[in-house]
């Protein structure tokens, strides 16, 4: 049994950031010196960003690089140069306010494109790496939709930018086990809330990339063989060995602190192709069968790092790069994105999807 997406949803915060602005936002908020300051916009261009949207107050930000100072009474707003920003219990409750809300306009229109009734959905499945809370969005999603107070729940947390893929396959299993069942998947992520401040050149990148956003799949179980198309039909996990110091993402005092080492994107091009030669022949393909691909965009380099060992030419991460442009690395809702896109534009199939996250894992799903 696989699993049919039948519709797929998206959000985005009403602020967005052109990149050279963020660049200038972000020099008042973490340079302490002449060199940083001149060094910032150019890691800033080298993301491949164009735009990003994000929950903080936009007017505030853009005082903040003009005059150095916001009139906007914001804990987001550091007060002098030893300030590291509001404390993760501030950070939190920013995104127990604004995550339900885009959680809900991109399920939403998930179930208008699906064309299934909120009543109809017998299980939620929610992801999420940027913010913890009891109740959560899961229960916040089941009284704004209107579903049935009998739906089960499932959340996959903290495990990064490939935990839509790890949702997936929780929605795959459910769909194997219960015939008659209707899924709902969510991912929101608030990746500016953990905006680090003061200058760490192992977080300055993260500030560079990330961004906030969401995004929803409704599908349903289909028998295999069944024509329907853009059914998930395996999905596979490869853990890097000796990897775990090259992505990390650990709570501290002043949010969710990330780390990316410069290995990434070597790691991930000396172990992809062995994963994907060996999963993908348990399925009868091999790489060369593979006619469109959903690659995470975790940055320009690791689209590279993807194309190399698999051989996939620019046109293949051609929408990878598109979303990384206009709304840069939201997280675990960016695969998804990407996936709306290439099944809006009937991309052939086979699809597989990959994105790599702090382990080093790298997570893989197969549509036919």
């Amino acid at each position: 049994m696989s699993f049919a997406i039948l519709g797929i949803g998206t959000a985005l915060p009403p602020n967005s950031v052109d990149q050279s602005k963020a660049a200038e936002y972000a020099c008042n908020l973490i340079c302490e010196s002449e060199d940083q300051a001149a060094l910032l916009p150019v890691l800033y261009r080298q993301t491949g960003v164009r735009r990003r949207y994000m929950v903080y107050n936009q007017h505030a930000l853009e005082e903040v690089a003009t005059t150095g100072k916001a009139s906007v009474s914001s804990v987001f707003i550091p007060r002098g140069k030893d300030d590291r920003g509001p404390t993760t219990q501030h950070r939190m409750d920013r995104y127990v306010e604004e995550a339900p809300t885009l959680a809900h306009r991109a399920a939403t229109e998930a179930l208008e494109r699906a064309e299934v009734m909120p009543s109809e959905i017998t299980h939620l499945v929610t992801v999420s790496c940027t913010g913890f809370s009891a109740p959560g969005f899961d229960i916040a999603l089941i009284k704004r939709l209107g579903l049935p107070a009998t739906t089960q729940r499932v959340h996959v947390g903290f495990m990064g930018c490939h935990g839509a893929l790890n949702g997936l396959r929780v929605a795959r299993g459910i769909a194997a086990a219960e015939p008659e069942s209707r899924i709902l998947l969510c991912a929101v992520e608030l990746c500016s809330l953990h905006f680090h401040y003061g200058w760490d050149p192992k977080k300055v990148v993260a500030n560079a990339l990330f961004a906030d956003g969401a995004a929803a799949v409704v599908g349903a179980p289909a028998p295999d063989g069944q024509s329907q198309p853009w059914r998930m039909a395996a999905s596979g996990s490869c853990l890097i060995p000796d990897s775990e110091y090259a992505m990390t993402w650990n709570i501290g005092n002043h949010g969710f602190e990330m780390t990316l080492s410069t290995r990434v994107p070597g790691l991930i091009g000396e172990n992809l192709r062995p994963f994907m030669d060996t999963w993908l022949a348990k399925h009868g393909l091999r790489v060369e069968d593979i006619r469109s691909w959903a690659v995470h965009p975790g940055g320009p380099r690791i689209l590279n790092c993807v194309e190399e060992p698999l051989r996939l030419t620019p046109e293949h991460t051609s929408v990878s790069r598109e979303v990384l442009s206009e709304h840069g690395n939201m997280s675990s809702p960016t695969v998804l994105f990407i996936l709306q896109r290439l099944r809006e534009r009937e991309a052939p199939l086979p699809c597989v999807a990959l994105g790599f996250g702090p382990g080093l894992v790298a997570e893989a799903a197969l549509f036919v």
